[in-house]
């Protein structure tokens, strides 16, 4: 098991998150610190993957109160927002394998795990990414999770998000999310039958996290929020 730090933030800025994992991930790369795993939720934002068809996916109404970000990740587009736990891991592959499929896999693991801590039974589709809630009641197959990664230099970018509480209509009525069409989307809070707090489901989530990659968690005092890491020595290695 390896020391790893664990950066546990509130509501933070798409744009924000996105500057502090390319620091986090210049300096893990650089060896100047440990691996870092990052929680925390957005405000609302679909974020567009680099397989995303624009004119396809996309369809939000003009005064749709949310933001668009273009993005490094893998995968198509998604949306983000509060009640909707958010997990970046910066991970050095060459310490789990290098081996990206199975990473991706690693973090359905977590997330199965994650949602098993509630009773709940989410499951894998070959050809799909992502977490799934298996048909049930009637319906078809309803996704609570979605997975879009990026890689360089083997460190690893982006992660999973967990549908926890939150109205899903934006997967649907805003966009294609992921580009599945007629897909069902669903949240924690509906397959419990009462509300469920991102608060509740985080324990959870990083005890997942820390077992799958076979980590030992060090959080970090996070008092000026994402803010924690703009010094200029980790830009720089962002850079590099």
């Amino acid at each position: 098991m390896r020391g790893a730090y664990l950066m546990n933030l509130g509501l933070v800025p798409y744009t924000e998150a996105f500057e502090l994992q390319r620091s986090l991930a210049g300096a893990v790369s650089q060896g100047a610190i440990p691996e870092t795993v990052v929680f925390l939720e957005h405000p609302p934002v679909i974020t567009i993957g680099r397989r995303t068809e624009t004119s396809v996916e996309l369809h939000v109404p003009d005064d749709a109160p949310v933001d668009i970000a273009e993005t490094d990740r893998g995968g198509k587009s998604t949306f983000h927002g509060p009640g909707q736990l958010v997990c970046y891991p910066i991970l050095d592959l060459t310490k789990h394998g290098k081996d990206v499929k199975r990473y991706v896999r690693d973090l359905e693991e977590a997330l199965i795990r994650t949602l098993g801590a509630f009773d709940l039974d989410g499951v894998r589709y070959e050809g799909l990414t992502g977490v799934w809630m298996a048909p049930a009641r009637g319906q078809g197959p309803r996704k609570i999770a979605s997975i879009g990664v990026h890689v360089s230099r083997w460190v690893t970018t982006h992660g999973y998000a967990l549908n926890v509480d939150l109205d899903p209509a934006p997967f649907t009525e805003w966009i294609t999310a992921c580009g599945l069409e007629d897909a069902q989307f669903t949240t924690m809070a509906q397959e419990l039958g009462r509300p469920t707090g991102v608060e509740a489901v985080r324990p959870a989530a990083i005890e997942a996290v820390a077992d799958v990659f076979d980590l030992q968690l060090e959080e970090l005092p996070a008092d000026d929020g994402a803010g924690l890491w703009k010094q200029s020595i980790h830009a720089s290695l962002a850079n590099r």
